[in-house]
């Protein structure tokens, strides 16, 4: 089942960290976590993350405003994230 409250979001600014990700997307409601993926070995950003959202209704009104919005010259990439596939 798709749990439409996570997000994914791609093509980040190096910029970006879980606070500055959760600062951009606190204004569309409560954000229960905001994670940048990291290199667990650099610990740099691989450039995307995951944000889940209190309801989904605020979700929703994200993907709407920030897909495709740029920051820092980078279109972000901002849809429902899909779950994960069991490695083999």
């Amino acid at each position: 089942m798709e749990d439409k409250k996570k997000l994914f979001v791609g093509n980040l600014p190096w910029s970006i960290d879980d606070a500055k990700l959760n600062e951009m997307f606190a204004e569309f409601g409560e954000v229960a976590e905001a994670k940048v993926i990291t290199d667990k070995f650099s610990g740099r950003s691989k450039g995307f993350a995951f944000v889940t959202f209190a309801k989904e209704e605020d979700a929703a009104k994200a993907v709407e405003a920030l897909n495709e919005k740029d920051i820092d010259g980078r279109p972000l990439t901002v849809n429902v994230a899909k779950p994960m596939k069991p490695r083999d």
